[in-house]
């Protein structure tokens, strides 16, 4: 029987890795496809910068309330409901004609994109407790990756063929795949999402109930400054990388990007599954691992961006940022197994919810600054040496979010 509930488990990692990998592929792959989509659909540069910022407003501002409906109703209808609706918006933004169609679809993919990822975490804690949790969301988070990674593949067809073709063909298959997995995603059962610290039944819980809950924890408000620096740094790397390749290194374009993704990417997927791994195995010595794991990371990665900064060797940059791009995302496999431990279950998807809105925020300050800081002729080895510097506060907060947490493992009695 256990053998058969753990395979089930990863049967569940493995359909919502698929999820995942769609929901990025689904949103990013509009801006590979600039030039197609300009020449058929008139607009300026700044219309077509609104079609990812309106995306990325709605999509944060809605991830709250998104968490509050997968803690109210079941994750699994909230998830498969999530596909359904915005590979649905996909396959309209293809028969968009006029820029205003075209707003219209990216506002209605922010709002149906907005449930998925709280919902689809809760329901791996659900199924994953204590030992594989770690890794099982490492899993997970690296579809989000892959996805991102395959973006490239909707400006090929549209180059190719045409720029509607890519939009209707993944609608399609994530239509086709919500109808699949209506028959194979269920709940997890419920002696499995029970825990000494709560009971995951269905209750008549509000979203002012959640709210206060979540913030009377001053450990949830570490976790949540945390994450948006965190964000903000992640952000500032991905985006800023390339430029600074450029021109610190005198590459051309096509180049820099090439060095500043091929690398980075993979060694972040690298990095979800070894820190989940690692993490896992630890927590049968240390409660505290899955803060442990990230703090050590966060630690290595610091010097590398302060490093990848300062040296003149293009070889030695890359390096740097490569084991930055491994060790960063040992946050990501263990940001919702520690929110787990700190918080009460009930209101675990709305706390993700609430972690998601702030850091899609942040992010977008954190870029635009990086980018006002540019034209105030601040080089860009030192912005990302002031990056370096976030990096040891984030190390800080995590350790205040572990004298919190070890408050709560002795007030319930039990290790998790």
């Amino acid at each position: 029987m256990k053998d058969k509930t753990t395979r089930k488990a990863w049967m569940v990692v493995a359909l919502l890795f698929v999820v995942a990998m769609l929901n990025y592929l689904d949103r990013t792959m509009i801006v590979t496809m600039r030039e197609s989509l300009v020449s058929q659909i008139r607009m300026t540069d700044a219309q077509f910068g609104l079609l990812t910022a309106v995306f990325l407003w709605i999509y944060g501002l809605l991830s709250p309330f998104a968490g509050f409906v997968a803690d109210r109703f079941k994750k699994s209808h909230v998830i498969i409901g999530s596909l359904f609706v915005w590979s649905l918006v996909t396959w309209m933004t293809a028969n968009a004609q006029t820029f205003e169609q075209l707003l219209l679809t990216r506002a209605l993919m922010g709002v149906s994109e907005a449930f998925y990822i709280p919902a689809a975490l809760s329901l791996i804690i659900d199924y994953h407790r204590g030992p594989t949790q770690s890794l099982a969301t490492g899993l997970h988070i690296s579809g989000t990756m892959v996805g991102s990674s395959m973006g490239a593949i909707g400006g090929w067809i549209a180059e190719k063929y045409l720029w509607n073709n890519a939009f209707t063909i993944f609608g399609i298959i994530g239509i086709v795949y919500s109808v699949f997995l209506f028959f194979t995603l269920k709940e997890a059962p419920t002696k499995l999402s029970s825990t000494p610290q709560q009971h995951e039944v269905k209750r008549n819980i509000r979203f002012t109930d959640a709210l206060k809950a979540l913030f009377s924890r001053p450990s949830f408000s570490y976790l949540l400054l945390f994450w948006c620096m965190a964000s903000i740094v992640s952000w500032m790397v991905v985006s800023w990388l390339p430029t600074y390749y450029k021109e610190h290194f005198n590459l051309s374009q096509s180049l820099a990007g090439l060095y500043a993704t091929t690398f980075l990417y993979p060694a972040s997927i690298v990095g979800l599954i070894v820190a989940g791994f690692v993490s896992d195995r630890w927590n049968r010595k240390s409660p505290y691992s899955r803060v442990f794991v990230p703090a050590i990371g966060l630690s290595i990665a610091a010097p590398c961006v302060f490093m990848g900064s300062y040296t003149a060797v293009l070889g030695m940059a890359v390096v740097f940022f490569l084991i930055y791009g491994l060790t960063r995302m040992t946050v990501d496999s263990n940001l919702m197994p520690v929110l787990n431990t700190l918080v009460d279950g009930r209101y675990r998807a709305t706390g993700y919810g609430i972690l998601n809105m702030l850091a899609t925020t942040v992010s977008g300050i954190g870029i635009y600054a990086a980018g006002a800081m540019r034209d105030a002729n601040i080089r860009m080895e030192l912005i990302f040496r002031y990056a370096s510097f976030f990096i040891l506060i984030c190390v800080f907060l995590l350790l205040l979010v572990k004298i919190d947490m070890k408050k709560t493992l002795k007030k319930h009695g039990h290790e998790t």
